[in-house]
């Protein structure tokens, strides 16, 4: 794979880390304002036509059969899986923890797919895994089993979703016009949205708080993001995609921070780190580096 071509995807892939991270907080505002579904049907709908307008010049290069509609569906439903979880979980959770147990999902991915492969899990992702594992204990009960929330149980739920996403993305993405499959999923998810909005108890006020995060994550991180990652994953692994959006609860976090002046415990702290640690001992291989320099220097 080019370099140059995987280095243009890394940074296209920080910068939609940044943006998803910088809206934990928005979200959260705007859900006193909004119902859950409500909120991701509008936010889904605005990115749906954005980018219908966008796409209108291309639409007779795009591909069109089973393959694109299959795999926009697919990545569709994983991706309103995750957000509407993700959303739901926002109500009773605070944003740094919301994103920190959201970044589960790039521990999950190596194993959902090593599963998929039907491979045994490495020592890495076992390690991984563990100490992710542990570090979710300490970021979320507080008080023992009692202190993990509804909002943590949903957004761990909402993290299998977001891998499941990851891998569908990675494996279309390849396939079909990124664009093309970037429209399928959101309208898909738009779709998901819209039709579930019944089983709530809806509510909407039209603040500057709603219209904000409206614009902010339906432009930037729905229509422009997706878009983003889709083109990206044309040049990378899902795995390098998953350890590129570990940045995404840093980012969280010191959003949180600056503007709502939201500290996290020693306690929680500590547990961030190790969830950060799992993930990076997952994604960079560290153990298996590790036995291979030992039998480069003749050690057992």
């Amino acid at each position: 794979m080019d370099q140059r071509r995987r280095w243009q995807a890394d940074l296209a892939l920080a910068g939609v880390a940044l943006v998803w991270g910088a809206t934990f907080v928005v979200v959260k505002e705007a859900l006193h304002d909004v119902s859950p579904l409500l909120f991701l049907a509008l936010r889904f709908s605005l990115a749906a036509i954005a980018l219908a307008i966008a796409a209108r010049p291309l639409a007779s290069k795009f591909q069109t059969g089973r393959t694109l509609t299959s795999g926009g569906v697919i990545a569709g439903l994983c991706l309103f899986v995750g957000y509407w979880l993700q959303t739901l979980g926002l109500r009773y959770t605070t944003p740094s923890k919301s994103a920190f147990l959201t970044g589960l999902s790039i521990v999950m991915v190596p194993m959902f797919g090593g599963l998929m492969r039907r491979r045994m899990p490495s020592a890495d992702e076992i390690a991984g895994v563990a100490i992710a594992t542990v570090g979710m204990g300490l970021l979320t009960l507080e008080g023992g089993w009692g202190g993990m929330n509804p909002g943590d149980i949903l957004t761990i739920g909402c993290a299998a979703g977001f891998a499941l996403h990851i891998l569908a993305v990675g494996h279309w993405a390849p396939r079909v016009n990124y664009q093309a499959l970037t429209l399928v999923q959101i309208v898909t998810t738009a779709l998901c949205a819209a039709s579930l909005v019944g089983v709530e108890a809806r509510y909407l006020r039209w603040s500057p708080r709603v219209l904000v995060a409206l614009v902010v994550t339906g432009l930037l991180a729905t229509a422009l993001a997706f878009s983003v990652q889709a083109w990206a994953q044309q040049r990378t692994t899902p795995t390098h995609t998953a350890l590129i959006f570990a940045l995404e609860p840093v980012f969280a976090w010191l959003t949180s921070f600056v503007v709502t002046g939201e500290r996290l415990s020693w306690r929680q702290g500590a547990g961030a780190a190790l969830i950060l640690t799992g993930i990076l001992l997952v994604e960079l291989k560290l153990l298996a580096r590790s036995r291979q320099s030992a039998r480069r220097d003749g050690r057992p």
